[in-house]
């Protein structure tokens, strides 16, 4: 195999074991939510606001993933 290939294998890794712990880390923290809320409704709206911005952070972490793979992609540095 050649390095381009090496390359597009790993690209396609780190995307997709990216989505996959977004995904899983997501899923547990929604999970999660659901179950203290239902537990203490009055802190439903502070739960809220601490779980979007862990969403956002679960998911940025996901992005910068993408966007490095993007830059191998792109602009493979170890195309001679």
């Amino acid at each position: 195999m050649t390095n381009v290939a090496f390359v597009a294998l790993a690209c396609g890794l780190i995307i997709g074991l990216g989505a996959i712990g977004a995904c899983i880390g997501i899923g547990l923290m929604g999970g999660k939510y659901l179950e203290a809320s239902a537990r203490q409704p009055e802190l439903m709206n502070v739960l809220q606001t601490k779980m979007f911005l862990l969403a956002g952070l679960i998911d940025a972490a996901f992005l910068i993933g993408v966007g490095i793979a993007m830059l191998f992609a792109f602009s493979n540095p170890f195309v001679g």
